[in-house]
């Protein structure tokens, strides 16, 4: 669902900041100006990517998909759009290179074999280089915007274990706090993240020296009272019991945020906070209010209802396999404070 006000909103600011950064440039130099570009890559995983909100970039049937599922309405996009209308100064070009279900490694260390079930090649998908390497970042990056983490943790996997445990009336924050042998607890997850990121920023700073660096974390998938869920609704988190909900959203993903938001300071770079915009719009609330979809959720319709592997079938209940995914008016709201992030940061430059 679209929000006129947050749009408008969003244009207004954008008008504004475009004017100051006019008033940036000497008298007689806009010619000048005009002659090079702003660059800006966007780095990160599905929450970055988009998914399943819009239309597939590259397009359905073009030979230069990926298998990253990113799209036309996903956040950086929307930016880029609106940069385009109310340019800062000069224009900007963004390279994407988002991927989802990448890890922190993926971003600056390792290569990745994407995963997407839409129009898969006969072999599966090819390995993709590292997104620091192929962003291109270099001296001439001015910006750099990354949102990853989750599936470090990995986020996914923990919600369909404590699906698992719900399922038989135990607990997932007894799993993972006091965990059996073999399987890491959350307190070690959180710790690894913290050194993964670290080594990604420094990576991300040293072939891009000269760039601002956001930092975006992620918005608020679980509720403030797990009341607000239907037990066993997969179009918000099935069977996951009400105390697991409550402890997934305090000691995971606001520890995980924390944790982002803490190395980013560490670094000096600037923190893109989505989560507080968007309590009250999660996973648990009604159709026309929540910004992030469900297990089961609304989707396009070239997204499928059953993933691969998938232990469920969203065509049960009419909906898309979304497995809690931002939908069109997420993007929309960390489309808003990033793009707020990028104009003060180019302002800096």
């Amino acid at each position: 669902m679209r929000h006129p006000v947050s749009r408008l909103r969003a244009r207004v600011l954008a008008a504004g900041l475009a004017l100051a950064a006019a008033t940036l440039v000497p008298t007689g130099s806009a010619g000048a100006a005009d002659e090079y570009e702003y660059e800006w890559a966007a780095l990160g995983d599905s929450y970055t990517a988009g998914v399943f909100v819009g239309d597939p970039q590259p397009g359905l049937g073009d030979v230069g998909r990926d298998g990253c599922d990113r799209t036309s309405d996903a956040y950086p996009y929307l930016i880029e759009r609106r940069l385009a209308d109310y340019p800062p100064g000069r224009p900007v070009r963004l390279t994407n290179v988002s991927c989802g279900a990448a890890t922190i490694a993926d971003v600056s260390t390792a290569k990745q074999t994407p995963i997407s079930p839409v129009e898969p090649p006969a072999g599966g998908w090819a390995e993709v280089d590292q997104q620091i390497e192929r962003a291109k970042l270099s001296q001439q990056t001015d910006v750099v915007t990354v949102g990853v983490g989750g599936n470090s943790l990995p986020f996914g996997e923990m919600l369909f274990k404590c699906i698992e445990l719900g399922l038989g009336g135990q607990s997932c924050r007894d799993y993972y706090t006091n965990p059996p042998e073999g399987v890491k607890s959350i307190k070690e997850r959180l710790a690894q993240i913290e050194g993964e990121y670290i080594e990604m920023l420094a990576n991300v700073h040293t072939v891009a020296p000269f760039a601002k660096v956001i930092t975006v974390g992620y918005p608020a998938i679980l509720p403030q009272d797990a009341a607000d869920c239907g037990q066993s609704d997969l179009t918000e988190l099935g069977p996951i019991s009400p105390a697991d909900i409550d402890w997934l959203r305090t000691d995971v993903l606001e520890a995980q945020n924390a944790t982002i938001q803490r190395v980013s300071g560490f670094f000096g770079d600037r923190y893109a906070d989505v989560y507080s915009s968007s309590v009250g719009h999660d996973v648990c609330q009604a159709p026309d209010t929540k910004w992030v979809e469900g297990l089961c959720g609304d989707a396009a319709d070239y997204w499928p209802s059953e993933l691969p592997g998938g232990v469920f079938d969203c065509a049960a209940v009419d909906k898309r396999a979304t497995l809690v995914h931002p939908n069109a008016a997420g993007h929309e709201n960390t489309a808003h404070h990033v793009e707020r992030a990028v104009r003060i940061a180019l302002l800096e430059r």
